[in-house]
């Protein structure tokens, strides 16, 4: 019995104080500190018609605006300042010009690609190129069996000859009539008749060299050219081998020539940039900077084709930059990280990321004055190289706690440590 009496007095205990905290935090966060902050949390939490019912209180130390506002909510000033100081590193809030950039993952994508298919029916007879070679506009990469077509141009150059020797001949009757009908010792009808066979043989010779000319443009075909400048891709196909025309599947493609300088960063952007964009690349100072993935070397272009529709379904906007890449740092199909200059504010105020907290209520930060660390609401716009910009709530110059803020409530008392302190500490 004596027992169940201790345990019911120790529950009764527990419930008043709990039910007294939340009717009065301030008086109880005075004794237990930090537990009027805890009380008010709770409270939060009640239906309405039960904290209507609740006198109006907040815990002692929170900034008037804080409270009037409903912003942040702090710890009790009477256990701040029973506690000892705390250890945090601070920086100060900057104020000034900045570039607004966009950030976006992009791929590398080639200007050009040309897959080298033979246009001929032949046997593949040398392969002037090793895989993966750099080759130039005009380098030869592969030479075909081309005997025969050769064969046929001298039988056509043979004809060729042969016309050319009929055609002096129907010329010399030409002439030979015509003095002779001068004399009168011969007949129209003969002269007619060799020019006639003149006329022939010439169209003849024209049917010749249109023939020659016609087996020296197949000749070509034989010997495969880089059309572009670029980087070739494996061989599908050895010397000895047969190759087809018109064959589209992927033993029938040679190699594939891509272009590697210049080269396109292709990205998506939100639709918002828009704007931004087009007046950079009007502009023509429009710096985008890239940064291929497993890697810290850096690139450098500019902003080349803005697509000229808008994707309804992620409402983003793909852009392509292009990079000269003359020591081909960029290579086809790599992700890489994209950095684009849009414009440069003039008056920015930007706070490290590790500065901002976040309660219930929204953002803050702790601002350090005179050894004392005070909460500071916040209003935050975009976040850029790891720096969020502050719309309001900071002028530029405080300092702000960058590490250690776990560990402080609204009126802390800090020790400033520096970042070489913290790294011999590590």
């Amino acid at each position: 019995m004596k027992i169940a009496t201790s345990t019911k007095l120790l529950l009764t205990c527990a419930v008043g104080a709990f039910a007294a905290a939340l009717i009065w935090p301030t008086t109880v966060d005075g004794w237990f500190p930090g537990w009027g902050n805890q009380a008010m949390s709770i409270r939060s939490h009640l239906p309405s018609p039960v904290t209507a019912m609740l006198p109006t209180e907040k815990p002692a130390g929170v900034p008037v605006r804080a409270a009037t506002e409903g912003t942040v909510p702090a710890r009790g000033a009477q256990g701040a300042q029973n506690r000892p100081a705390a250890n945090v590193r601070v920086e100060t809030v900057l104020r000034g010009p900045m570039e607004v950039r966009a950030e976006a993952v992009g791929s590398v994508q080639p200007i050009a690609s040309v897959a080298i298919r033979s246009r001929i029916d032949a046997q593949i007879d040398s392969i002037l190129v090793a895989d993966g070679a750099a080759v130039k506009a005009g380098d030869i990469l592969v030479k075909l069996d081309s005997r025969q077509v050769e064969a046929q141009i001298k039988q056509a150059e043979a004809t060729l000859a042969r016309d050319q020797t009929l055609l002096e001949q129907a010329e010399r009757d030409v002439r030979r009539f015509t003095e002779l009908i001068s004399k009168q010792s011969g007949t129209q009808v003969n002269l007619d008749n060799a020019r006639t066979t003149a006329a022939g043989v010439r169209a003849a010779i024209m049917g010749d060299e249109a023939q020659i000319e016609n087996l020296k443009v197949q000749l070509s075909w034989y010997t495969i050219k880089a059309p572009i400048t670029g980087r070739v891709s494996t061989f599908t196909q050895k010397a000895g081998n047969i190759i087809r025309s018109g064959d589209s599947t992927s033993t029938g493609t040679l190699t594939t020539i891509v272009q590697t300088t210049p080269i396109y960063v292709a990205f998506s952007v939100p639709q918002r940039l828009l704007p931004d964009l087009r007046a950079a690349s009007l502009r023509n100072d429009s710096e985008v900077l890239v940064t291929p993935q497993g890697t810290t070397v850096t690139a450098k272009g500019k902003i080349a084709v803005i697509d000229n529709t808008i994707d309804p379904t992620t409402g983003t906007l793909t852009v392509r930059a292009v990079f000269d890449n003359p020591n081909e740092v960029l290579w086809s199909g790599q992700l890489c990280s994209v950095r684009v200059s849009l414009r440069t504010e003039p008056d920015t105020v930007s706070i490290p990321r590790s500065a901002v907290q976040v309660g219930q209520s929204g953002s803050y930060v702790y601002v350090i004055e005179n050894g004392v660390a005070r909460v500071q609401p916040v209003q935050l716009g975009r976040s850029q190289e790891g720096r969020d910009i502050v719309t309001s709530g900071l002028k530029g110059g405080e300092s702000v706690v960058v590490d250690g803020a776990l560990t402080l409530m609204n009126g802390s008392k800090v020790e400033i440590r520096t970042a070489e302190a913290k790294k011999g500490a590590s």
